[in-house]
């Protein structure tokens, strides 16, 4: 068991903080609001710090989930930022989702302080975070990479090194591209199911069993069918990480038609006052296109 702070506590990062406390970890978190700090230690135990730095004091591992790129440099640098707490020797987990940019220029950072950072983005949703059951895609040394691993497969149902540093934000922008053209085929494929007069579920319970079958269309035909669009990450999360994506394509060539017009499709959504709305929220723009 080791000593461990985890800085950000979002649907995604407070179920997994709990998850290394309950495994018998000795867990510190750092939250940008203090209540919600409060409130994780109350239902998960462990303790809380005011500052990252103050978190990271003494954790062998220090894992973050944060929002954006500003969100993970302001955690990790500066005065009070986890870097300045951290001992030579430990190592930084970052599960949020940025730019292999910040990754590379963390990863510089740290390593002049003697400090491993891995890139380790993660995908499942909500519900993967509560159930344990992540996908983990990681970048950076083998050596920290092996050694973070244990704490990981805590709530990973895989966990895998692709590469040096970003390769893991590479890889998961690869599943958002992936994932922007499924929701937009799945949201489609029930439109024109409910304008041909057909039962909705009883057409996804034949074409899931064959070729057309996916996650998103197991886990949410229902809920878009129902026109209920509260189930995990928000479309304007969704368009940060596209927005990404195409950035990076951009630079290293890319050509990513479907993922752009995606994004636009998103654009329409938040619009609509739907930011907050889960990305399966495109079949409700269809509609409202009539």
């Amino acid at each position: 068991m080791a000593k461990l702070a985890f800085l950000g506590l979002g649907v995604m990062g407070g179920p997994m903080a709990g998850h290394l406390q309950k495994a018998g970890h000795q867990v510190c978190v750092y939250n940008r609001t203090t209540a919600r700090a409060e409130d994780w230690v109350e239902t998960y135990g462990g303790a809380h710090a005011k500052t990252p730095r103050e978190a990271a004091q003494g954790a062998e591992f220090v894992m973050a989930c944060v929002g954006n790129d500003d969100d993970l440099r302001s955690v990790c640098l500066g005065d009070d930022g986890a870097f300045a707490g951290m001992e030579a020797g430990a190592i930084f987990v970052d599960h949020t989702t940025v730019s292999a940019a910040v990754t590379r220029e963390l990863y510089t950072k740290a390593d002049a302080a003697q400090i491993s950072f891995v890139d380790a983005p993660i995908s499942g949703g909500q519900a993967g975070a509560e159930n344990g059951q992540l996908s983990i895609m990681c970048g950076g040394d083998t050596g920290a990479f092996d050694r973070a691993l244990p704490v990981m497969e805590v709530y990973s149902k895989i966990c895998r090194r692709i590469g040096d540093s970003g390769a893991g934000q590479m890889t998961k922008m690869c599943n958002q591209i992936a994932i922007a053209g499924l929701v937009q085929g799945l949201s489609e494929a029930l439109h024109f199911a409910e304008k041909a007069g057909l039962d909705g579920r009883a057409v996804v319970e034949v074409i899931s069993q064959g070729a057309a079958g996916s996650w998103q269309m197991a886990n949410r035909y229902e809920t878009m069918l129902d026109d209920d669009f509260d189930h995990g990450f928000a479309v304007d999360w969704m368009r940060k990480d596209l927005g990404i994506c195409l950035t990076t394509g951009d630079e290293i060539a890319a050509s990513l038609p479907v993922t752009a017009l995606v994004d636009q499709f998103y654009k329409d959504v938040q619009k609509q006052g739907g930011g907050r709305w889960d990305t399966s929220s495109l079949i409700k723009r269809l509609r409202n296109l009539g």
